[in-house]
């Protein structure tokens, strides 16, 4: 422990603590622009710093380690004076559009404009005019809202490892950009949206299909179906005011009813679908001597990482399209035929706590008979707007079921927004399939936790099958490369692109660098899909009574001709940068 005095009151706290977390210990709140725990702890924008006694210059608190003795001032007039100074320099030339600003009330620059008292902007810095990066499918770029903070840098470069964005020229002329000025569609971005995720400010944000699907709904002749993934409940009620890691699966299928669809189904589902042909495909694969290890392929971010950076592992890569694009599929042929709907006016809606998803619904190979699988991909955060807009007051909704014949999905398709769920999904049927009969141990904690990557090595059927599970991009990459360089061997491997799986995907609710510092985010998101799971009458995906029911009518069994058609999908090699 180190002895330190803050404010004349006396700490003690771990060695290694910077002066930002030894000042919240005793409930103070130093504010942080550039700093994003776990992320961007860098000390560049000087909004954090404190005077320390006896040294010359005033110290970033968020990147300063707390030392024995030392004294700390956290709001002396020469500290406040520098960072309202600093503050004020900083919107001197920003846009300062906030009342239309998709960050308006969730802007980490406009709460410090209210807690350090700027109520006139002195300076009027030269404004240059930016022009807005709008082609990518995924995320839109406006440097006129950006401060360089760098966190999206950071977090693309460090985190990710795609360093797709950095910074560019020189002193005023500074801005966030891709190699050579390109748009991020001409750039090895993945579309996986953690860049938007960390931003302070409206510099970053998703591109806004909500327009599209209102019209979609007003329109007649369209028969509007809408599907959620897991991940979708565990963090929408955070929009809403509810606590973080509250499930709101019964309000969210309630609201969206009010919306105007014609149709609330669970994209729990296209995972239970998902499981079947994903565990088939490995199971042949273990047993005839194919292409191993499986790599899951449900996160469209991590496959385009793949294509981009480690395109000797395609081959390796699940050929299984992820479940909403499944369930889309299914939707469109299964479904459309049993209740005699023509396929053509069905529109199918994806809400998704992914933004890479408006990427990969975008794909040349996510169709089947020219109809594409998935029509409309809106976030989380898309959602949220659109029932806000509606004036649907989501607190005061009764708890509904989603629509049949997919009113229930497995335990096992709720957690794959969780890192590890994908897997521990998957292993649930393998095991049972594999021995012949239904197995009682079916939580796997080997593959939960927020841990970057997973490893273990089960028996099952009397086969030792080694397991790896690795989130964000980054422990992606340290994996890969193990296997490259021969050190490690696995069998069976689950990818998620976003540090902590869809629960914390770049189309989320934005939680603002304090909340980082008060909640491990990844965890209690992870938490509402496990209590759901637990609870859950049936918890392996091939006791799914809706899921039986699709095979013996439709595709006959996992893995036959009809289901590679509509459920199987094929990769290419991209470029790299």
């Amino acid at each position: 422990m180190v002895n330190l005095k803050i404010n004349g009151q006396a700490v003690s706290v771990p060695e290694g603590y910077t002066v930002l977390e030894a000042a919240r210990e005793v409930g103070i709140d130093i504010p942080t622009l550039c700093y994003l725990k776990d992320y961007s702890e860098t000390g560049s924008c000087r909004m954090c710093v404190v005077e320390i006694v006896g040294a010359r210059a005033l110290q970033a608190a968020c990147v300063y380690p707390v030392a024995e003795g030392i004294e700390v001032l956290t709001h002396s007039p020469k500290v406040k004076a520098a960072r309202k100074s600093t503050l004020e320099l900083l919107l001197s030339n920003h846009d300062r559009k906030c009342l239309t600003c998709i960050r308006n009330k969730h802007c980490e620059l406009q709460t410090l404009s209210e807690e350090l008292g700027v109520d006139d902007i002195r300076y009027e810095g030269e404004i240059i005019k930016r022009e807005i990066d709008d082609l990518s499918p995924s995320i839109v770029r406006d440097n006129n809202k950006c401060v360089l903070c760098r966190r999206c840098v950071n977090v693309c470069k460090n985190i990710q490892t795609v360093g797709a964005i950095d910074a560019t020229e020189r002193g005023f002329k500074t801005q966030i950009a891709c190699a050579f000025n390109k748009s991020l569609a001409d750039s090895n971005c993945v579309n996986c949206g953690q860049c938007i995720a960390a931003c302070p400010v409206g510099a970053l944000k998703e591109k806004d299909n909500t327009a599209a699907v209102f019209e979609e709904i007003a329109n007649p002749d369209k028969y509007v179906i809408v599907q959620t993934a897991p991940a979708v409940r565990a963090a929408l009620g955070e929009e809403f005011g509810f606590e973080m890691g509250t499930p709101v699966t019964g309000k969210m299928a309630a609201a969206l009813r009010r919306l105007g669809f014609d149709k609330v189904f669970d994209t729990d589902t296209g995972a239970d679908i998902t499981i079947m042909e994903e565990g088939t495909e490995f199971i042949e694969r273990l047993n005839n001597g194919g292409k191993l290890p499986l790599i899951t392929s449900c996160s469209p971010g991590w496959i385009k990482f793949c294509e981009h950076n480690f395109p000797d592992f395609l081959d390796n890569l699940s050929s299984c399209k992820s479940p909403h694009q499944m369930f889309g599929a299914v939707i469109k042929s299964y479904y459309a035929e049993k209740h005699n709907i023509d396929p053509k006016k069905i529109c199918v809606v994806s809400v998704m706590p992914c933004v890479a998803k408006k990427f990969e619904s975008s794909r040349e190979e996510m169709e089947f008979n020219k109809l594409r699988d998935v029509d409309i991909v809106i976030s989380t955060r898309e959602l949220a707007r659109m029932i806000k807009q509606a004036g649907i007051k989501f607190e005061k909704l009764p708890d509904e079921k989603f629509d049949a014949p997919f009113e229930e999905a497995s335990g096992a398709g709720v957690i794959f927004g969780a890192t590890g769920g994908v897997m521990e999904a998957a292993l649930r049927t393998v095991a049972d399939v594999l021995e012949g009969k239904s197995i009682d141990q079916i939580d796997y904690h080997a593959v939960r936790g927020t841990e970057g990557i997973k490893e273990a090595t089960l028996n099952i059927a009397g086969k030792d099958v080694r397991i790896a599970v690795a989130h964000g991009l980054g422990n992606a990459r340290k994996l890969l490369e193990s296997i490259r360089s021969g050190e490690k061997n696995y069998e069976f491997i689950e990818i998620m692109a976003c540090p902590g799986g869809c629960v914390t995907g770049g189309g989320q609710p934005i939680c603002s660098a304090k909340e980082y510092m008060d909640h491990d985010v990844k965890a209690e998101r992870a938490k509402a899909l496990y209590t759901e799971d637990a609870n859950s009458p049936v918890r392996k995906s091939h006791e799914n009574p809706d899921i039986k029911l699709l095979y013996s009518e439709y595709f006959e069994k996992p893995g036959s001709h009809k289901a590679h058609e509509l459920l199987h999908t094929t990769y290419v090699k991209r470029k790299r940068f």
